[in-house]
Order: C-alpha cells, then structure tokens, then sequence
C-alpha cells in the first residue's frame, strides 16, 4: 500500500490512538508498525484474532501487559556468558510472572471452545522455578535478599555483630574515655571506616588512623587504634558479600541462558497478544465490528462512522459499491460532507485490511483492494511551481498508471480550478476511463454535467449530501441515488438577496439546466416526505410491538395465575378429600366396636362404598367444601375446644360433643350418638344444643364368622411407617373381635424407624393395654408383643 494515500486518509492517526490502548512499549512499537495487508489469509486471520480478543475482554477485561520488556538483547548477553545486572534479572523475573498471570487468565472449562489466541496462551512456558529463583534472590533493583545463599546470609550475620562490636566500643569512647578530646559525642564514617571527630589541639591525645579533617581544620576524623581490626574485618567481609553476590548473579544468569529460547518465545508471544489486546479495546471503544470480505471488490457499510471524529456528533453513513454500480459520483454543497464519506471509504479499507474492526453495524462487507488511491486536499505546491488545479492533475495521472482492477480510487472535487466546462469535460472523461476499466472509484463534484453523466451511463450511480434549506445547516447523511443540489439560489434568498436580483440570475441558466434542476428539487422534496412517513410507519411499528409484547406478557401472566389458582384449588381440594377418607375410616372403625345390628360384611362393603362415593365426587365436595366454609361461621378456637362443648361436624354434617381437648394438632374427640369421631378443630363450628336423638335399641350379639379365623400374628415387614400403621390398625380391630389377649406383630430390626413408628401408634391406641418387644430367641427388638 503506497505510503501517500497513508498520509492523505489519516492512517498514521489511528495507529497513534491504537497504540494508546496497548500496555507495554514493545506492544506500542508493534501497533504503529501495523500496515494494511493484501494477503486475504493474514486478513481474515487477524480479524479473527482481533474478534477473540474483544470476546475475551467483554467476559473480563482484567489484562494487563505493563511488566512486558523488551529482553532480546538481556539474553543475548547471557547466552554469550555474561553475568547480567540485578535490573536485568528482574526484568526477566517479571516477564515470567507475567507469563504465569497469562496462563491463569487463559485457564477455562473444558466446555470452553479454543480461539484464534489458544495458540499464543498454549506457547506460554511460565517456568515457575526460575521465576521463583529470581524471586526469592532479588528483592530490588539495589537489594540482594539474605535469603539468596546460606553463605552470603552467613556473610551478612558476621557484617552485622562486628559492625555492632565497633558501636559498642566507640559507643563508650564518646562516652567515657574520649569525652573531652571530642568536637561532638557522634560516631561517622570516613572512606568506609568508622572514626570519631577529635578536636585538633588533642589529635595526639587518641592513637589511631587520621582519615580527614573538617573544613575548617578544628576536628580531626580519627580512627580509634583499638577498633582497628574490627574495621578492617568490616572491610573484608564487606568484599566477601560482593564476591557472592557476583557468584549469584552469575548462577541466575547461566540458568536465564539455559532457557533463553523459552524465555523470547515468552516475551514475543505477550508481546503479540498485547497488540492484539489493543486491537479489541479499540474495537470496545469505539463499538467497532467485523467486516465480512469478499472476493469481488464489493463495499457495503452499514452506518459506517468516520473513527477520528467525535463519536457521539459524527453522522453514519450507507455506502455502496460494486454491486450495481462501479462508479458512484457525490455532488452537495461544500462542508456538506462529501470529503468525509471519500475518507470514511478509504480510512475503513485499510483498517479492515489492516486486521482492525471498523466502526460500523455489523454485517458490513469490504473487499481486499491491492491498492488506495486519493486525490484529497490542496495539492498546491510553491516550492514545484504547482497551482492547485496542476498540483491535482499530477496526482490523478499518477493514479492513473497504477490504477488496475484491483485498485479502489477516490476523488475529492475532481476537475477543480479550472474552466468549469473544462473541468467537467475533464472530470467526465477521467471517470469514463475508470469505469470502463473495471475499477472501483468515487468522485465528489460540484459540475451539474456529472449528474447527467451519472444518469445516463450504466453501472454508474449518483450520490448526495443532504442539506437542510430551513436551517442552512447540513445534515451529512449520503443518500445514494438522488444527486445533489447546489441549492445557491434558495439559500442565497435565505440570507437575505432580493427576489429581483434572484430571479434575473435565473435568466442567465440554460433552460434545460433549469429543468433538470427542478426536477432534482421535486425529488428532493418527495423524498424528504417519504422520509417523513417512513419514519412515522416505523413508529407506528413500534408502538405495534410495543402493544404486542405487552398483550403477550399479560397474556402469560393471566396463565400463571389461572394454573396457580387451579393447582391451589386442586390441593385443596385433596386435602378435604383426605381428611374426609380419614374421618370416614375412622367413623366406621368406630361403628364396627359399638355397632351389633349389622354384620361385618356388610359393614366392610359399606366401607368400601364410601371411600368410592368419596373418590368420585372429588370435584364437587371440593366446590361445596368451599362454599360452607364461607357460610358457616368461624372455626372453634384451641381454647373454646372443651370437653361438653357442642360443635357441628362440617365435612360430615353431623352434631356432637367434645368429649377430649385437643391435642397439639387440633385433633380432638367428638361423640356424635354411639359414635366417638376424630375431628380436627377446623371442620367444627359450636352450636347452642344437640338435637333430641331416639333412644338405641339394645346391642345384639355380634357376628364374628369372618374374623374367627384370624392369626395372632402379622408380619409388617418391607413396609413404609404410614402402611404398617394402615394395616396394624385393621388387624387390631379384628383381633379385638375374636377376643384375642395378645397378638404379635413382626417389623424387624432395621434402621428401628418401623419399629418407631408402630410404638407411637399403639401408645395412644385405646384398645391397648401393654406393648413390649418379644423375648430373647423369640425375635428379640424384630418383634413387638400387643396385650389388649
């Protein structure tokens, strides 16, 4: 790509705010290096990479690359067996911690899909011991850790009890001894050596190494002859510090050499990802997309934005070419922003073939041009003798050779600064060049002989800048299709020019321009008004779905609640059924004890035609349950529930007396004639007395004909609590029947849930006079023995 059209579309600008976004200075260097490519491969390649990285930070954009360095010269140093610096080990410390931080970022699930940066991650060798290694040794660019060996910490303990044994002993010196002979009771360091500030008329008072003097001449810097030696241990143990420390430096360095080819492989892979990272940032700033490319030289942005303009002032814009038409021409007013869609063309070609995403709607399409050329801007020269009209044509004939198929052109005011029949005639005869050949271009104008020249060649197509007369503003929408109006006369009579002096102007236009011009000013108008209407159907649309959405959720709310009132009815309505079944089992258990008029078996059929009755009229008992409970009165309370009160029995329509308080369930017993029922207090309601009831007649003897057979043992065994207890309770009616004192009944060990349950129902069993588990060799806790 020629670095002219680089300069003339304002490319170098995108790289500089691309640059911004990247981390590290050799991401930075690699973002202003980037150039459009032609190769379609590497395209779609980095545009796949430039997607990866926008997903990756849209889930979390917690990334950073500032520990990145540029390290290539470090490790050449090494490899060549050098002993690097503190400040490189650290920089390829960090470059390994930063390789690690990117190896977690890029952990997933294995649910997880690879992208097009997986193989940048995967490449990553964090080298976790080497990394520590350096950690561990250098705690900053001017420390050395204790840590780093036991030599040099055993180095550092000896450094620090002499340097202690020295202030111990000029500790007292100032103290005591030197007292007198001293300037000031202080300790200082001369050349690395601990002394003592003497007055000068005593040097001779205190023996030992004169090291310097005060400016003055007044204080003598002596080093005490006892403390001698100790500075002179200081001194040496200093020298064996920088010694192993050179020795550790030197082992980190040879163990950075052994991995150097990891290690750059590190350092170019974080730096690729940090420039495609800065691609994807750029992309979420400016809500960017990726373009689809295709192979026939085909252009079709969907409110496509100019990038270096304020985002939330610039103007989308549609633009086409390729499809029906090669050749599009762009007439408007000046500052109506025809320059701008020529550079908004151009600029995004070369950021989509640059890898970039360009700041339109998605399913934008662009082609691989092999080359871009603009005529922009004034290309008036001085210094080469160029007037703008020659500097202009240096650069189209320049275009022109190079120009091929493959080319895209783009032309700002084309025949300007000449004889405008000139001009369009040139204009005219450049595009017909162009468009014959094949070659993709767009051209802004102001010659009314392009418009024509637009509406009668094939494969060529008009364009416009709208612009508002009312205000005199423009609006910078392209409208493609309708050519654009200078509209000099309505805006010059907007400003205030006399109707006289306009409509003379007029005179002096040929007749069949003013034709034309009109008929551009008729369409103008219509389409405006359809603009207009479009807008308002599209608002009606809204409102539509507006209306639509919100009849649906009404719609789905009405469904809920219908399904909820429903499952709450028929829950409800189970639980009336199952305390009715319980009170009707419960009733006939009761009438089976006291009853002697009627058999056994024709009790039990009578039973079983309850629970049938019961079962098949589930719906209606529900609906009726529900309408006595809103007319009878309220349910007795706990404490009204006492024994000789008198209740009505709601769900069986029967009056009684409380013969038993309530229990902790609001169970209590009611006796209603011969007959003692277990009701819960919500199906009662008090009434005043019971009704006069006939006398019973005397019992007769029972018929126990089907029950004379029964076994004095049952076996329980497999079922659930609630079943044993259904079955038991059955099996102790007629064992009470055939007059049996006990009975055995076989649970088994198990987990004792069973056999828990069983001993709660018989304790409160009124029948029941003793329970107790059988015997050792009998079934011991497996068996339970029932006496009646």
């Amino acid at each position: 790509m020629n670095d002219k059209v680089l300069k003339t579309l304002e490319y170098n600008k995108i790289l500089d705010i691309l640059s911004q976004f990247a981390g590290s200075e050799p991401g930075k260097k690699m973002c202003l290096k980037l150039r459009p490519s032609t190769n379609i491969e590497w395209i779609d390649n980095a545009q796949k990479e430039t997607e990866a990285a926008l997903s990756r930070l849209i889930k979390n954009d917690r990334i950073s690359f500032g520990s990145n360095k540029d390290i290539r010269g470090i490790i050449k140093e090494a490899q060549i067996g050098r002993t690097l610096s503190i400040s490189d080990l650290l920089s390829i410390g960090r470059l390994l911690t930063l390789t690690e931080e990117l190896s977690n970022y890029d952990a997933k699930d294995e649910s997880e899909e690879e992208d097009a940066l997986s193989r940048y991650f995967e490449e990553l060798s964090p080298l976790p011991l080497l990394s520590k290694e350096i950690t561990k040794c250098i705690l900053s660019e001017n420390e050395i850790a204790d840590d780093a060996s036991s030599k040099l910490k055993d180095i550092r303990r000896s450094y620090v009890n002499t340097e202690a044994k020295i202030h111990n002993q000029l500790t007292n010196m100032v103290s005591t001894t030197y007292r007198t002979y001293l300037m000031d009771a202080v300790i200082t360091s001369r050349n690395g050596r601990y002394c003592i500030p003497v007055k000068a008329e005593y040097k001779s008072q205190v023996p030992g190494m004169v090291h310097d003097h005060s400016s003055s001449g007044r204080a003598i810097f002596i080093e005490p002859q006892a403390i001698v030696n100790l500075n002179n241990d200081l001194r040496e143990l200093k020298l064996q510090e920088e010694e192993e420390i050179e020795i550790i430096l030197k082992s980190l360095s040879s163990k950075c050499a052994a991995h150097a080819d990891e290690i750059l492989t590190n350092q170019k892979n974080i730096t690729s990802l940090d420039f495609i990272f800065a691609k994807g940032k750029y992309a979420l700033k400016l809500n960017c997309t990726k373009p689809i490319f295709n192979a026939d030289y085909r252009i079709k942005l969907r409110s496509a934005r100019h990038p270096l303009l304020p985002q939330d002032k610039v103007v989308p814009i549609d633009v086409r070419l390729g499809e029906d038409f090669d050749l599009l021409i762009i007439t408007g007013p000046n500052t109506g922003g025809k320059t701008v869609s020529l550079k908004t063309v151009g600029l995004l070609t070369l950021m989509g073939q640059s890898g970039l995403h360009i700041p339109t709607l998605d399913r934008s399409e662009l082609s691989v041009f092999k080359e871009v050329f603009a005529d922009i801007g004034d290309e008036q020269s001085i210094e080469q003798s160029l007037s703008t009209f020659s500097g202009h044509m240096t650069s189209i004939v320049n275009i022109l050779k190079k120009a091929s198929q493959d080319s895209l052109c783009l032309f700002d005011e084309l025949g300007a600064g000449t004889d405008p029949s000139e001009g369009a005639a040139l204009a005219m005869s450049i595009l017909s060049y162009l468009h014959d050949r094949g070659i993709r271009t767009m051209a802004s104008t102001h010659y009314s002989e392009l418009k024509i020249f637009a509406l009668s060649t094939s494969f060529v197509e008009n364009g416009s800048c709208e612009f508002d007369v009312e205000s005199l503003r423009p609006t910078y929408k392209l409208l493609i299709g309708i050519p654009g109006k200078s509209n000099a006369f309505a805006i010059s009579k907007k400003l205030g020019l006399s109707d006289e002096i306009i409509d003379n102007a007029k005179k002096y236009i040929d007749s069949e321009e003013e034709s034309f011009e009109n008929i551009i000013s008729d369409l103008e108008s219509k389409r405006v008004q359809i603009e207009k209407e479009k807008e308002s159907i599209e608002a009606y649309k809204k409102e539509i779905e507006s209306l639509k959405a919100r009849l649906k959720d009404n719609e789905e709310k009405i469904s809920e609640k219908r399904d909820k009132i429903i499952k709450d009815a028929r829950e409800q309505a189970k639980d009336i059924l199952q305390e009715a079944k319980d009170v009707a089992d419960e009733t006939i258990r009761a009438f089976q004890k006291q009853s002697t008029v009627m058999s056994i078996q024709t009790m039990e059929k009578k039973r079983s035609n309850v629970r049938e009755k019961i079962k098949s009229q589930d719906a209606k008992l529900s609906e009726k349950n529900k309408v006595h409970k809103v007319n009878h009165p309220k349910s007795i309370t706990m404490d009204q529930a006492l024994p000789g009160t008198n209740v009505h029995i709601i769900s069986m329509n029967l009056d009684g007396t409380i013969t038993v308080r309530p229990d902790s369930s609001g169970n209590v017993l009611v006796q209603c004639g011969i007959i003692s029922s277990k009701v819960n207090i919500k199906d009662l309601y008090m009434i005043e007395a019971l009704p006069e009831t006939k006398s019973v007649s005397a019992p007769k003897r029972l018929n126990i004909s089907r029950t004379s057979n029964i076994k004095s043992e049952i076996n329980v065994l497999g079922m659930t609590v609630d079943e044993a207890v259904s079955v038991v309770d059955k099996y102790l009616d007629d064992a009470l029947l055939c007059h049996l004192a006990s009975v055995r009944i076989v649970h088994g060990k198990g987990t004792g849930a069973l056999r828990s349950g069983l001993h709660d129902f018989l304790s409160s069993h009124p029948a029941v006079r003793n329970y107790h588990l059988a015997a050792h060799g009998e079934g011991d806790a497996g068996v339970t023995i029932v006496e009646f």
